[in-house]
């Protein structure tokens, strides 16, 4: 319980160094994994069982041959490319996001630098550096959630593509 007290304050004290940007970046993050492990879960326990299915309608086909086949065949590789796709693209906006609201919180901090010399002039470097911390941190932690995304939305990519694929080989059009 103390160790997770401690993990608060410093994710606290983290935060209130770095600015009201690291919640937007924090909350990308938190969708960005959300929306990654339920990818994966879809992959490894609806999709096999959906696939599965769609090949043994297809097997149970007595015309696999005619161009109505072919239609009704495309149909459920199209559906089932969808469903493999689904939440996709946002995935990959929230990575390519997480930057640039890091950027955001750089330009906020840089403001705060420039208001304090404003008021105080150029005599005070320890205000200065406060505000700079407060302009990299965000840049930083921005950065690294999506670091924390790119590899891993770029294995859920490959899983999909390979997916479909195996899915238009396990349907034989003759």
């Amino acid at each position: 319980m103390l160790f997770l007290i401690e993990l608060w304050e410093s994710v606290r004290g983290f935060i209130a160094t770095g600015g009201n940007v690291l919640y937007v970046v924090a909350f990308a993050l938190l969708l960005m994994w959300i929306l990654m492990i339920e990818r994966f879960w879809f992959l490894t326990s609806t999709y096999p069982t959906m696939r599965d299915d769609i090949i043994s309608r297809w097997d149970a086909r007595q015309d696999t041959t005619s161009w109505y086949a072919h239609r009704i065949r495309e149909t459920w590789i199209s559906e089932a490319d969808e469903l493999l796709e689904q939440r996709m693209i946002t995935i990959r906006t929230l990575v390519a996001m997480c930057p640039l609201i890091g950027l955001l919180g750089t330009v906020t901090g840089m403001i705060g630098v420039f208001e304090v010399m404003a008021e105080q002039g150029t005599g005070n470097p320890r205000l200065m550096a406060a505000g700079i911390s407060q302009a990299t941190i965000p840049t930083m932690a921005g950065m690294v959630a999506a670091l924390s995304g790119v590899f891993f939305s770029s294995r859920l990519d490959a899983k999909v593509k390979l997916a479909k694929a195996k899915l238009v080989d396990s349907l034989p059009h003759h």
